[in-house]
């Protein structure tokens, strides 16, 4: 699929991975970005975009909202649709962490704490229904074009229609202290891996890329000493991953239809548990 000519959705693209994936689909020709995430910041990310694309013509635009919210998600479908046209790409790297051991012994009560119900919710909702949701919005209104112009199932001489690539990690082949995070991953696997089968039938490509210890501003809140000890010597390069080197494996994902299920960009992760 080339990239050149797509529309495109990125969501969490206010920062980190998700910035990195807009700025690289920009560079590579995409006509136009829908950029989503709860943080204002993300407006100054299609501005630069906006600035840097040279012709004078607006490119990316900025949608701030709750990735959770089905309605910001229709309706963000909606104005992208009616402005640039179908997006044929979409890469939703919205995500949090919220790391806390499942189960720990209060040392005053002796009694077991459990890692909280509601924030695992959180996390589920954040990490794995909506960019399932976001991904399957796209396939949606890509099959409602195709049946609006009398098209079936897809053949392989249409060339690719469509191209999904989830944002999986490290974590989840689990790391202690994730257990809601690395859960949410894990369950992107599985959504990848029925995606691929069935969005085919629309001509849509999915994949999921597994990046470890990036430079984003969720990594760097664990602190430098943090880092340097327990992060940089379990990875064979010894550094953090760029968040641009991430984008680059997630733009061969969409450029090379014939690779699907996982590709790991993880430093040579390799902890010591």
């Amino acid at each position: 699929m080339n990239i050149k000519g797509q529309v495109a959705v990125v969501t969490g693209a206010g920062s980190g991975i998700g910035q990195a994936v807009a700025v690289s689909l920009a560079k590579r020709g995409a006509k136009a970005l829908g950029l989503v995430d709860r943080s204002e910041s993300v407006r100054t990310v299609a501005e630069l975009i906006n600035e840097e694309n040279g012709d004078g013509n607006k490119i990316s635009e900025a949608f701030v909202g709750d990735t959770t919210d089905e309605k910001f998600q229709t309706q963000t479908f909606d104005r992208i649709v009616a402005e640039y046209g179908t997006p044929t790409i979409c890469v939703p790297a919205a995500g949090i962490t919220r790391d806390q051991i499942a189960t720990k012994i209060d040392k005053t009560t002796g009694r077991a704490l459990l890692y909280p119900r509601d924030t695992f919710r959180l996390v589920v909702e954040v990490n794995m229904i909506a960019p399932i949701y976001w991904a399957l919005e796209m396939v949606g209104r890509i099959a409602e074009v195709r049946h609006a112009s009398g098209l079936g199932r897809w053949k392989p001489e249409e060339g690719i229609q469509g191209s999904v690539v989830f944002i999986g990690s490290i974590s989840s082949q689990g790391i202690p202290g994730q257990i809601a995070y690395a859960t949410t991953k894990a369950g992107l696997e599985g959504a990848e891996a029925t995606l691929t089968k069935e969005a085919i039938f629309h001509g849509v490509h999915a994949a999921i890329v597994h990046p470890g210890f990036t430079d984003t501003p969720m990594v760097r809140v664990l602190g430098e000493e943090y880092i340097k000890k327990n992060i940089l010597p379990c990875t064979w390069l010894g550094r953090l991953i760029e968040p641009s080197e991430i984008a680059e494996a997630i733009c061969f994902l969409i450029s090379n239809s014939e690779v699907s299920g996982h590709l790991w960009a993880d430093a040579g992760w390799h902890p010591p548990f």
